[in-house]
């Protein structure tokens, strides 16, 4: 079955942005102070956001569009000395260990080269990896010490934990390979080498993994608030709010120390990232001849299992596809009542349900077997509401056929062909748990959310340090943020704010972080400090464009 979607649009290639010359926006003769704060030696400790992280990748362009090497450029300007970060070995951003890729417990590679716009003779045909042999190897570590102390995929409490770069540890997924390239010794943590350093200001951007995993892992995780210990977390978890404020703390503590000051960001809010506001929830278009033809069967079929969700008083699990307007698509959702036997149960002896079942090519006596398949399938179904999130990774798959469950049905006696009607992706198939953001599991992020945000502003102004408010950037981003000569938002592909893999920031979006972040250091501390240009900042990249 052909996919449905067409909100990826088509783009003309002038529209790409090539990764710019550095330009930092200084006017010729101005002199500009450095206020009460001293940027002789800036660290900055974070995550990918810090890294420069772009394209579900890190790679050198990446690193030096990096919001903190920006910001370095512009402490140059007052006495801020040389910022050194731990390039990656080449563009394409890929990941070994020992000659071979990093695999996962189902032999994926975790580690892929970044994303490209990818052309077919000019035409783009959307977000892929760029193909190329990697050339970072983790076991080549650099020799430090390094300003740019951002580590993708860390959480709060990982900027504390002994062996995170400890290379014995990759495999079992109790370290990172990406602080294995440049931690100080195998034991220490990322604030011990951040503050090594004396740091005489700093810039701290973390906590958006310790609720990120869950989110683009469509809530397959646990909300582990009320468990203290992180040693007993998943990747997909979601950190208990005093776990998250126990580690801010001690973060803060060593990174203030030495510094006359420092810079902090809150976490922004899901809804303002393309890869949870791309896809629609109602993307099933009724103008598409093949879709629109299958609707009168959908509704029959469907028909027969409201007639259940009715009389189970259960309206809002009501499925319809409409004929005039777009639909949208059915999902798996866990936190329903599970129906499966009630469906059964009403469906078996059902004699309309009977010549249903016969209308496909199948006997009557096989009304049992496929009453029990519906019962399994939509026991916890519903049609998407709008304040569901659809995650960018569902477009691969709506309206594809699923083969294992195609497989699964022949399997068990059905014909090829009725298998395959019954396994449309988020149409006859409920869209799977991974591709959802449900509102229950929009509400465990909001929640955890706040909680962090509150511990991070908290500490800010007990410790006079600049705040920038990410969630309100972003938001402001949502709805257009005009600069001269364009305007950023945070649309797919054509915003310019947001690279290819729908969470990280283009180069621009990293200059727009920046540029706020100047601004909260000049409030905060009396400096006058000059913003950079974002229209000297490139956004995403095709794959011609690569070196």
């Amino acid at each position: 079955m052909k996919n449905y979607i067409k909100y990826l649009p088509l783009l003309a290639l002038g529209l790409m942005g090539c990764e710019p010359e550095f330009d930092s926006g200084i006017e010729e003769n101005e002199v500009y102070t450095q206020g009460e704060a001293d940027f002789s030696t800036y660290v900055a400790v974070g995550n990918s956001l810090t890294a420069g992280f772009a394209d579900n990748a890190l790679y050198i362009q990446g690193q030096q569009n990096s919001y903190p090497n920006i910001l370095a450029g512009q402490f140059e300007l007052v006495g801020g000395g040389e910022f050194s970060q731990p390039l990656m070995a080449d563009n394409l951003g890929g990941l070994l260990l020992n000659g071979n890729p990093i695999l996962d417990a189902e032999g994926n590679n975790r580690f892929q080269n970044r994303l490209v716009l990818s052309s077919n003779e000019g035409n783009p045909v959307g977000p892929q990896p760029l193909a190329g042999d990697p050339q970072t190897e983790i076991t080549n570590t650099l020799e430090g010490p390094f300003n740019n102390m951002g580590v993708p995929g860390a959480k709060s409490f990982h900027l504390l934990a002994p062996g995170y770069g400890n290379v014995a540890g990759v495999s079992t997924g109790q370290a990172n390979p990406y602080f294995v390239r440049f931690a100080s010794s195998p034991e220490t943590t990322i604030l011990a080498d951040a503050t090594a350093q004396s740091p005489s200001f700093f810039s701290l951007w973390i906590g958006n993994n310790d609720i990120l995993g869950f989110a683009t892992s469509g809530g397959t995780g646990i909300d582990q608030t009320g468990n203290i210990d992180p040693l007993t977390y998943a990747s997909n978890d979601i950190s208990d709010p005093n776990v998250f404020a126990g580690a801010y703390s001690q973060l803060i503590e060593g990174l203030t120390a030495s510094a006359s000051g420092g810079v902090v960001y809150n976490i922004p809010d899901v809804t303002d990232i393309p890869f949870f506001t791309t896809v629609p929830t109602s993307p099933l278009d009724p103008t598409d001849p093949t879709f629109a033809a299958q609707i009168p069967t959908l509704n029959m079929v469907y028909g027969a299992i409201n007639q259940v969700f009715l009389a189970l008083q259960q309206p809002n699990r009501v499925i319809e596809f409409s004929t005039d307007a777009a639909s949208a698509v059915v999902i798996e959702d866990e936190s329903l009542t599970d129906l499966s036997a009630q469906i059964e149960g009403a469906l078996a002896p059902n004699p309309q349900f009977i010549q249903l079942v016969q209308s496909f090519g199948l006997p009557a006596a096989a009304a049992p077997q496929v009453a029990a398949v519906l019962g399994d399938t939509y026991g916890q179904a519903r049609q998407a509401q709008p304040e569901d999130l659809i995650l960018l990774t569902s477009s691969s798959v709506i309206g594809n056929i699923d083969t294992n469950r195609v497989a699964s049905l022949v399997a068990q006696g059905f014909p090829q062909e009725v298998a395959g009607q019954f396994s449309a992706q988020g149409i006859t198939l409920p869209l799977a748990d991974q591709f959802v953001l449900t509102t229950n599991e929009i509400s465990l992020i909001d929640n955890a959310r706040a909680s962090y945000n509150a511990t991070i502003q908290g500490l800010a102004q007990a410790n006079n340090l600049a705040f920038v408010d990410v969630d309100g950037l972003l938001q402001t981003v949502s709805q257009g943020v005009s600069f001269p000569g364009g305007i950023i938002t945070s649309d797919f592909v054509t915003g310019g704010g947001f690279s290819l893999d729908g969470v990280h920031l283009t180069p621009r979006g990293y200059a727009l972080v920046a540029n706020e972040t100047l601004r909260a250091i000049n409030r905060t501390y009396g400096s006058d400090l000059p913003e950079v240009n974002l229209g000297d900042y490139g956004t995403i990249t095709l794959s011609d464009d690569v070196n």
